[in-house]
């Protein structure tokens, strides 16, 4: 809002006042009716239109003097003290103004807009324009007031507009952009204010963050559904903020990851804390009747105390440390506390390094394919092969999967990967299956392949562009995968195997087995898990017991089975004597660059294995 000029209004020879030009006010200004107080002895008619001039204004205005004495007022002044109910706003022509400003709203900042409005009557601004807060027994009300000098004797006129729903508004938009919704504790950017803030603190002592993450929430969610995940979240904040200390501050990433902010807090402080923020999520959940038990994971990350010769922080360090932690705790079981340590950054530094690495590797060809054997126990024949991804790395030598496909799934590097491998492993069959060497290749998908709705679509590429027949393929993946989303699994599965490509499902009995899932999943093929396999020693009965139970599930079903892992003879035998139709394993054979699979192949007879 801009200030109000009156243009330049000077002392009569009568001892009135007249205007010598300008305007009053801006267009569309909001105004109230007012009535303006003559100063006695103002009795000729210019003195009656620069009084008629103010009472035109609709806001409640004052004509002051340098020393801050009133002159002339209006009648929305005296309106607006009416309504406000509160003789402190009383002031009339001859009363103190800045004294009146004192009473209402004290402090330096009060002084400082007086200070302001004598430098604008000496000529030395050309306006002030200031929002305060007057406390009132209705509640708080925002004023902005404008100043304008008028004359050189410097007298002032001062507007003042009662803007309290504005700055509500302001407030209640700013208090939105600064916290959750859902919780209304502060979300992921106020915390970073905060923390920073606390932080910066000259003389402070150590500060501690809480990064928590919720185990056990998306179940709940994908269950129960948002409105019950909803109902969660905000009872969770409610503990968390019960559990922690008078100055600690609580506050919500987004999802089910929240940070509480320790303020004055060393490790060991923190650690009871954390303790107590598990103990208060570990107790039941009560959604609509319905019982829930949650556990939480916390990693803790703290700043030591200004002037301890460490380097200072961020914020984004401090909580960045303690989500490192919260991972390793998640690691190491899940519902557990753990410290930060320099080791952990090391090792966050590392992953990112290899990621960077990794998608260059896709792109520039550093992928290889190597090749295990897989035997069909029947006829002692070697029938076909799985294809397994290595890294080629320039510096580093040959690679395992276990060495980078870790980080190629935190970093969304899984799907472009295995399109790679589809692609390289059905032209290698093809080669093969040209040169008179037809072997059934298996590749490993992952969750995130059917997650995409693309498999079909990319497994046909991969086909159309190889010339490979669709028999000679098998699409593989982890039964712990299938069980996320088994309807679209099957659905996809279904669409495979009606173009010809077998389905397999792989390490099926490593602990999510389900007897609903095996007859509803169209797989044509199952791999027993390695730890039925390889049983522990004295554990032979039991372990035959399994396997066998696991056949004649997979038999009644259509389904053969392939056992792998197999490491010793005893357990090649074990497998054949229990009916299994494949065995891929160590004792036969490792897996070998393609190079070498024909040559290795050439040198075995068949032989039955019974």
């Amino acid at each position: 809002m801009s200030a109000i000029d009156l243009g330049t209004v000077s002392p009569g020879t009568d001892g009135g006042y007249h205007r010598a030009g300008g305007h009053v006010g801006r267009p569309g200004e909001p105004e109230l009716p007012l009535d303006v107080r003559r100063r006695p002895g103002a009795s000729d008619r210019s003195a009656v239109v620069v009084e008629a001039v103010l009472d035109a204004l609709p806001s409640p205005t004052l004509l002051i003097d340098a020393d801050g004495t009133v002159l002339l007022s209006n009648t929305a002044w005296d309106k607006a003290a009416d309504a406000l109910g509160d003789d402190r706003v009383r002031v009339g022509v001859d009363g103190d103004y800045f004294a009146m400003v004192r009473r209402l709203s004290g402090g330096a900042g009060t002084s400082a807009l007086i200070d302001q409005l004598r430098a604008l009557s000496r000529g030395e601004q050309a306006s002030v324009q200031a929002d305060y807060a007057v406390e009132l027994p209705g509640g708080t009300h925002w004023i902005h007031l404008q100043a304008s000098r008028v004359d050189q004797a410097g007298q002032v006129v001062v507007t003042h507009t009662d803007v309290t729903s504005r700055v509500a508004a302001e407030r209640a938009s700013d208090w939105r952009a600064r916290h959750d919704t859902l919780t209304e504790l502060p979300n992921r950017a106020h915390l970073h204010e905060l923390i920073d803030a606390e932080l910066q603190q000259p003389e402070r002592g150590p500060v501690s963050v809480l990064f928590l993450d919720v185990d056990g929430f998306k179940d709940v969610n994908d269950s129960l559904g948002h409105d019950a995940g909803d109902a969660l979240l905000r009872q969770i904040a409610a503990r968390l903020t019960g559990s922690t200390r008078a100055g600690d501050t609580v506050g919500r990433l987004g999802g089910d990851e929240f940070v509480v902010l320790c303020r004055d807090c060393d490790t060991a402080g923190a650690e009871t804390l954390a303790d107590r923020c598990r103990a208060s999520i570990d107790r039941p959940f009560d959604l609509g009747g319905r019982l829930v038990r949650l556990g939480v994971s916390i990693g803790i990350a703290t700043a030591a105390e200004s002037g301890s010769g460490v380097a200072r922080l961020r914020s984004t360090d401090l909580v960045r440390d303690a989500d490192l932690a919260m991972y390793a705790a998640k690691a190491a079981g899940r519902n557990r506390v753990r410290l930060f340590t320099a080791d952990l950054r090391a090792a966050a530094q590392h992953k990112a390094t290899v990621a960077t690495e990794l998608r260059a590797a896709v792109a520039d060809g550093q992928l290889v394919l190597h090749y295990h054997p897989v035997l069909h126990l029947p006829s002692g024949r070697w029938t076909g092969v799985e294809a397994l991804v290595r890294w080629q790395h320039p510096r580093r030598g040959l690679l395992a999967p276990g060495e980078f496909l870790p980080t190629a799934a935190q970093h969304d590097l899984m799907t472009p990967i295995a399109r790679w491998v589809l692609r390289a492993a059905t032209r290698q069959a093809a080669a093969w299956a040209a040169a008179g060497l037809r072997l059934v290749t298996s590749v490993n998908i992952s969750a995130r392949d059917v997650a995409a709705g693309t498999l079909v679509a990319d497994v046909h590429e991969a086909l159309t562009e190889s010339g490979l027949p669709p028999e000679l393929l098998v699409v593989e993946l982890a039964e712990r995968s299938v069980a996320e989303d088994v309807e679209r699994t099957a659905a996809q599965f279904a669409e495979l195997r009606r173009t010809g490509v077998e389905v397999s499902i792989d390490d099926f009995g490593s602990g999510f087995s389900s007897l609903g899932q095996l007859v509803a999943m169209p797989a044509g093929l199952l791999k027993i898990d390695r730890s039925l396999i390889a049983y522990p020693e004295g554990r032979r009965s039991q372990a035959a017991a399994a396997i066998a139970a696991v056949v004649a599930l997979a038999q009644a079903c259509g389904v053969r089975t392939l056992a792998e892992g197999v490491e010793t003879p005893e357990q090649l035998a074990m497998a054949a004597e229990l009916g299994c139709t494949f065995a891929q394993g160590f004792h036969l054979a490792r897996p070998m660059p393609a190079g070498e699979l024909a040559g290795w192949l050439a040198e075995r007879a068949p032989s039955a294995v019974r």
